[in-house]
């Protein structure tokens, strides 16, 4: 009830402040904003206060917590959900409304827009509440998804939604600047910075979901093409685009009917890309995607009010923005700038229709998706010149002008395309891509020292051409196999020695690990158990350094083990050649609504006879059992189900752990150049971005040009 009230607070305040700005009420706007953004923190409070307090009356906690969840996934709890994540969405979106209420930068119109959005994101989580009660009242959660529980997950979603929400800021200075008259340049300025901002933080979210898939999916890459992944590189690629506009813009007032569209489709793209996540179209077709549900309507349908309202304005508005030539001639920055973010939109258009394929070919009959070759093969050839066209424009003056042709910077360039060819590479395109990000990372520091690139803008420029080198670089110098590693045996693969040293297993029972030896140094790959017992995610081990990594996931093997049933009163043989008798089962009561089942069985070899109590801890939401170990620890069994008339077991069979860590293990050996590399641009791409976000009050004080 309370977070509810909270939720209604914020439509209701916000709906306020959008009143109060269009009666030209300041005071009051800023009061309504600051009241909407405390009650949006307030609901905040209450959905941790419920986690943490294991208050299980409510059907969102059920769903993604549980009384032994580690403290830290306790608060990620909060956005692993739908409902949850739409909720941080809003916080976000509402506190930033009070920054752009209390810092008077932007007019009445522009915050009206903006509390109008936050108005229809508290409408949505209303819709979508996670502040439903439980249907029935349980005394412990499903938990969380074990491969959620890891940090980088912990932190990823946040980011993500800051960006999401900053977003919404130039869509909001589009529509101010082209509502209000006489129209200027003067929105241009706080729409870079927050864009800028918007964009840092949006890739910094995609950079740390990309390296956690590397580091915990074990399937060796960083980038999947996934239609989520894609949903949110969409809105950063079209925030790139916004932001080169607007420096072409404030040279070139002709280019500012460009800006407004990529404001607005940057911000109707974050809806879209919700729309497809949450509605349950990609439920088939993504890891990532939510569950299906009745939102999906309603977010198509804020979508839609939101990019053709936007269209709409500058339709109306278009007869009064600036007129006049984009560039003055083709050998200028302007021009290849506006040629850049023309094959930039290419590349968008593709990545877009790629994402939009289940949708679009379920309105045509069978839902499908494209193939990840799709991206490789259509994008490819249109990185290169892209790539080429952000070395050069870097080196010419925007209205014109010979380009600075320091030899340095093409000897170096040709680095890149041999660095390819020694990897693997052997079509032209990754050779020319490879050679042009090196151009583009040493025409970035050229231009910065000739003052034509601001700090922030050569940070990203270095980051971006290292970060499509090392696309290269991982993508065609990777080679893997699959090798079956047998314990303190050493192997050699790729030139590295490999020895594999066992499984360990944690005494928390949660976890095991595969240990490997790599030219003497130990690492281990931790596979993340379920409370039954079977693997719930498997990380690799990575065994790093500076020219690349080599990565052992390893592959899932039965390792032995076999299931058997049991009948009451029967003996059944097991595949050990060891005879299992099922006598009885006890239930004893546990409190907080669990329920140990202990079950009687006798076993023999036909010499020795060994009486075993395997037992399953049942809950309301599912049971856990460890195995114990039977026959003097010869071997171990599990209770691992119980029919409903109690006269059938269910348990499984499993070596001793002593044995189980000496077994012989199949792994997928990868090799990854160049993969520090990638890691390296990212931060670089990032930290660039923020750079620039803050030095763009000095632009124009020897700061130089920000692209």
């Amino acid at each position: 009830m309370i977070g509810t009230v909270l939720l209604g607070a914020v439509l209701l305040f916000a709906l306020g402040a959008v009143l109060s700005d269009v009666q030209g009420n300041a005071r009051s706007s800023r009061i309504c904003a600051g009241f909407a953004g405390l009650a949006s923190l307030g609901a905040a409070v209450f959905l941790f206060a419920i986690i943490l307090a294991d208050d299980f009356s409510y059907s969102y906690v059920v769903s993604y917590s549980s009384i032994d969840l580690p403290l830290l996934y306790k608060f990620s709890a909060f956005w692993a959900g739908q409902q949850g994540s739409f909720l941080l969405w809003l916080v976000i979106h509402a506190l930033v409304g009070i920054i752009l209420a209390q810092s008077g930068r932007m007019t009445a119109t522009g915050r009206a827009i903006y509390q109008t959005l936050t108005a229809l994101l508290a409408l949505l989580v209303l819709m979508k509440s996670p502040f439903i009660p439980a249907d029935t009242i349980v005394l412990d959660g499903h938990g969380m998804n074990p491969l959620l529980q890891d940090p980088w997950m912990a932190v990823h979603p946040p980011i993500i939604f800051v960006g999401y929400a900053l977003l919404a800021v130039p869509f909001a200075y589009s529509l101010e600047s082209m509502i209000k008259a006489p129209m200027d340049a003067g929105f241009l300025a706080p729409m870079r910075r927050w864009t800028l901002i918007a964009w840092a933080f949006l890739g910094a979210g995609i950079f740390i979901g990309g390296y956690w898939a590397y580091k915990v999916l074990g399937w060796g890459g960083y980038w999947g093409w996934d239609p989520v992944e894609n949903s949110s590189l969409v809105p950063w690629l079209l925030a790139c685009v916004l932001l080169h506009l607007i420096s072409v813009a404030r040279e070139r007032r002709g280019a500012f009917y460009l800006v407004h569209l990529a404001a607005v489709f940057s911000y109707a793209f974050v809806l879209y890309g919700t729309f497809l996540t949450r509605s349950g179209i990609l439920g088939d077709f993504s890891v990532h995607s939510f569950a299906g549900s009745d939102i999906g309507f309603y977010i198509a349908l804020a979508n839609a009010l939101i990019l053709l309202g936007g269209l709409g304005v500058l339709i109306l508005r278009i007869e009064r923005l600036p007129k006049g030539a984009l560039y003055e001639q083709h050998r200028s920055r302007a021009f290849l700038v506006l040629l850049g973010m023309l094959l930039l939109v290419f590349i968008v258009v593709i990545v877009f229709f790629g994402m939009s394929m289940p949708l679009i070919s379920g309105l045509l009959g069978e839902s499908a998706a494209v193939d990840t070759s799709y991206y490789v093969r259509t994008s490819l050839p249109i990185a290169v010149p892209l790539v080429l066209l952000m070395a050069l424009g870097v080196l010419l003056p925007y209205g014109g002008g010979r380009i600075a042709r320091p030899v340095w910077i093409f000897v170096i360039s040709v680095g890149g395309g041999i660095l390819a060819g020694l990897v693997g590479a052997t079509d032209i395109l990754s050779v020319l891509l490879s050679t042009f990000a090196v151009l583009a990372v040493a025409a970035a520091i050229e231009a910065f020292r000739r003052q034509q690139i601001g700090l922030g803008g050569m940070v990203a420029h270095v980051g971006a051409g290292l970060a499509f080198l090392a696309f290269i670089l991982s993508g065609t110098g990777s080679q893997t196999t699959t090798v079956i590693l047998i314990p303190d045996e050493p192997q050699e693969v790729y030139g590295h020695t490999i020895i594999y040293r066992g499984q360990m297993f944690a005494e928390s029972g949660n976890e095991k690990s595969y240990r490997y030896e790599v030219d003497g140094v130990l690492y281990e790959a931790v596979t993340k158990l379920r409370a039954n017992g079977e693997d719930a995610a498997r990380e690799p081990a990575i065994a790093r350094s500076i020219v690349g990594d080599l990565y052992i996931a390893p592959s899932p093997t039965s390792g032995g083990r076999a299931e058997l049933i049991l009948h009451r009163g029967k003996t059944v043989m097991g595949i050990n050649d060891y005879a299992y008798r099922y006598e009885s089962l006890a239930f004893e009561p546990q409190g907080s609504g669990k329920t140990l089942v202990t079950a009687q069985i006798a076993l023999t070899d036909g010499e020795e006879v060994d009486d075993a109590a395997p037992t399953i801890l049942a809950t309301e939401t599912g049971g856990t059992s460890q195995p114990i170990e039977v026959m003097n620890g010869k071997f171990r069994i599990r209770l691992t189900g119980v029919s409903a008339d109690e006269r059938d077991i269910r348990i499984e069979i499993l070596p001793s752990e002593a044995e189980e860590a000496s077994l012989p293990v199949s792994a997928s050996v990868s090799t990854k150049p160049g993969i520090s590399i990638l890691w390296l641009a990212c931060v670089l791409v990032t930290v660039g971005g923020l750079l620039a976000a803050a030095q763009a009050e000095n632009r124009g004080k020897g700061g130089g040009s920000e692209v």
